[in-house]
C-alpha cells in the first residue's frame, strides 16, 4: 500500500526552499543597426529581493518537499515489511528443517535405499540440456516416461518411499504441497547426512550418542568414510 502524501504539509517546505534568482533580460538595444540581447543583474533588484521565480525552481521545490514527506511517512510501513520478511524467513527455515527431518526418519527405516535416493536425485538433475535450457532437477523423473528408462529401472522403490513421505510433509505444510523437485533434492541431502552419520557412529564403536556428537562437531569434513 502506497504511503499517504499530504500536499498541504509540503507548503512550509516550499516556502523555506531557497530559490535561485533568474535575471531578467534587458530591453533590446540597437547598436549600429543590430539588436543585442544580454543578461544583466540590477543591484537594486538584488537588494530589494526582487527575484523572478523560474518554473524549474518551483517544480524542484515541490519535488524535494514531496520526497521528504514520503520518506518520513514510510517509516512505520518499512518496519512492518521488514518484520514480516523476518517472520517469513524463520517459518521457511523451520519448514525446511522439518522436511529434512521427516525424510531422514523415512530413510532411517530403509537404509538399503540410500544409494537409490542419491542416484534418483542425480539422474533427475542430469536431464538438463544446455542448448534448450530444459530439464534439470525438476522432479520429472517421477513420470513414467523417465522412471521407466533402463538407467532408472532400480529407482522405483526409492520413488515410492518419497511419495509416501510427501503425504506426511503435505499434511503439515502451510504453503501448499511440496514439489517433487524440492522433495527429491531434500531427500538426497538427508541421504548424505544419514551416510556420514552412520560412518561417525561406526567410528565411535557403534555408540550413537558419541557418533552424533562427532558428526555435529565435524559434519562431512572429517573423512568418516
Amino acid at each position: 500500500m502506497a504511503a499517504p502524501i499530504s500536499f498541504i504539509s509540503t507548503l512550509p517546505s516550499l516556502l523555506a526552499c531557497p530559490l535561485q534568482p533568474s535575471f531578467p533580460l534587458l530591453p533590446h538595444k540597437r547598436t549600429n543597426g543590430s539588436i543585442v540581447c544580454h543578461q544583466s543583474m540590477d543591484e537594486s533588484q538584488i537588494s530589494s529581493g526582487g527575484y523572478l521565480i523560474k518554473r524549474r525552481d518551483l517544480v524542484g521545490c515541490f519535488g524535494a518537499a514531496i520526497t521528504v514527506e514520503v520518506i518520513s511517512s514510510s517509516g512505520p510501513f518499512t518496519e512492518r515489511a521488514m518484520a514480516a520478511d523476518l517472520i517469513q524467513r524463520r517459518q521457511r527455515s523451520e519448514f525446511q528443517s522439518k522436511v529434512k527431518e521427516t525424510l531422514f526418519t523415512a530413510l532411517k527405516g530403509h537404509p538399503e535405499l540410500l544409494p537409490s535416493i542419491l542416484t534418483l536425485a542425480l539422474n533427475d538433475a542430469m536431464t538438463y540440456d544446455k542448448a534448450t535450457k530444459s530439464g534439470g532437477p525438476n522432479g520429472s523423473i517421477r513420470l513414467r516416461s523417465e522412471i521407466g528408462r533402463p538407467e532408472n529401472s532400480e529407482l522405483s522403490a526409492a520413488m515410492d518411499l518419497l511419495v509416501e513421505a510427501k503425504k506426511e510433509i503435505d499434511s503439515y505444510s502451510k504453503g501448499g504441497p511440496i514439489s517433487f523437485a524440492d522433495l527429491i533434492q531434500y531427500a538426497a541431502q538427508a541421504a548424505v547426512k544419514k551416510t556420514f552419520l552412520d560412518s561417525a557412529i561406526r567410528k565411535c564403536g557403534g555408540n550413537e550418542e558419541k557418533g552424533r556428537l562427532l558428526y555435529s562437531a565435524y559434519g562431512s569434513n572429517v573423512g568418516l568414510v
